[in-house]
């Protein structure tokens, strides 16, 4: 009375798990490829804008923090920096910004936003 391998019950399960981790495995591929071409088509589109320099007001900014976790029991930190420009219109425009320049900013200053599409090429303040 021993478990057979071929030809029985473990031969299909064998065939349900390879199926799931072929499934699993295109699955998380396609959304890796579908990123990729997402982001190709963002650069290619930002490339096409002209560099356009506004009168903007700096109106907010906030951070997002993502942790990484690992199995040794340390874990890792990112931070990335955003910051919402008003311009004449009213219309608002968020930007990711370096970091350099996130500290530099204050809300309500009044100056000159220069982007690109979603790129952010930086703002000048007003030194009035």
């Amino acid at each position: 009375m021993g478990f057979v391998l071929w030809g029985g019950i473990g031969d299909n399960m064998f065939s349900i798990v390879s199926l799931i981790v072929i499934i699993g495995f295109v699955f998380v591929f396609g959304i890796i490829i579908i990123f990729l071409i997402q982001g190709a088509k963002q650069w290619k589109r930002n490339n096409k804008s002209p560099i356009l320099t506004v009168d903007a007001t700096m109106a907010t900014k906030r951070t997002e923090v993502n942790h990484y976790y690992h199995k040794a029991g340390n874990y890792m930190s990112s931070t990335t920096y955003y910051a919402t420009f008003e311009v004449s219109s009213g219309d608002r425009l968020e930007f990711k910004i370096p970091d350099v320049e996130y500290g530099m900013l204050v809300e309500n200053d009044i100056g000159k936003l220069t982007f690109q599409g979603t790129r952010y090429w930086g703002f000048e303040h007003n030194h009035d």
